[in-house]
């Protein structure tokens, strides 16, 4: 029988105390390299088992590859599970429909509806997609220039970004528009057992804003202001004429800038 008084080499200690710690480790490679420490600080094979929730087999097991291999024996030796037949097949059918999208009018594929379509398992399906790192449920946007000399352009914007004219400020500058301001006119019904927040459903619109906002590519800094667009209305009806949203805030905002700069430096 295996008698376990091991003595441990500092090396192999640290490296195992390590593995005990790790949170990224495998909890079977961790509970491997702290059988080997409660046995090399003198504990029993049953008192071990006890504490680790495993058999004295087990612990047998490991101790006697230890023994023979040091670090190295506590590498599993499970070969795999052997491939099911037609699996390539099935992974090329589920990253073809994967890419070509539902027949059912739905907006993306769910991995079950997916499998019930091809004939398989969710966990199939979803095995696939984590590998190839596919996200059917996920959308970006895009807008294609029709300007020919599209690519120029950006390469001069791109270019004044990254290396700007010596004693230069280099700003980009945006705008959003008719932003709301509400404000519901019912008081807010707050959570409590058995319901929901409530909100009511009427409100006053205190006119809408624009929002101007520059950002410095060099350092980072932001500069924001706000510009009243129109009067206030209830209930989302207009009870006046909107002050229209002109070029001459924007010019203002421009103006701003500028004059936020130190003295000797030039806003582009």
């Amino acid at each position: 029988m295996l008698t376990h008084d091991l003595n441990l080499a500092p090396e192999e200690r640290d490296e195992l105390e390590r593995r005990v710690r790790s949170r990224s480790l495998r909890t079977e490679d961790s509970r491997r390299a702290r059988a080997i420490l409660e046995l090399a600080n003198g504990r029993g094979l049953r008192e071990t088992a006890t504490r680790l929730s495993c058999s004295t087999s087990y612990l047998q097991r490991w101790l006697g590859r230890f023994r023979e291999e040091r670090l190295g024996g506590l590498v599993a030796r499970h070969k795999g599970r052997t491939a099911a037949k037609g699996a390539a097949k099935l992974e090329a059918r589920i990253l073809e429909w994967t890419r070509r999208g539902p027949d059912d009018g739905s907006t993306q594929w769910s991995s079950r509806r997916l499998a019930k379509k091809l004939g398989t398992t969710h966990m199939a399906v979803v095995r696939v997609w984590n590998r190839y790192g596919l996200q059917p449920h996920r959308l970006r946007h895009h807008m294609v220039s029709d300007d020919p000399d599209f690519e120029a352009k950006a390469a001069d914007i791109i270019g004044l970004y990254l290396h700007p004219p010596a004693h230069a400020a280099v700003f980009c500058v945006d705008e959003k528009t008719a932003i709301q301001a509400l404000d519901r006119l019912d008081p807010v019904l707050p959570l409590s057992p058995g319901r929901a927040e409530s909100h009511g459903f009427e409100y006053f619109r205190h006119g809408t804003l624009s929002l101007y906002a520059a950002l410095e590519t060099q350092s980072g800094e932001i500069l924001g202001k706000t510009a009243e667009e129109a009067e206030g209305n209830s209930g989302g009806r207009r009870t006046g004429e909107p002050r229209r949203h002109t070029s001459a805030e924007f010019v203002s905002f421009l103006e701003d800038i500028v004059a936020s700069q130190p003295a000797g430096k030039v806003s582009t």
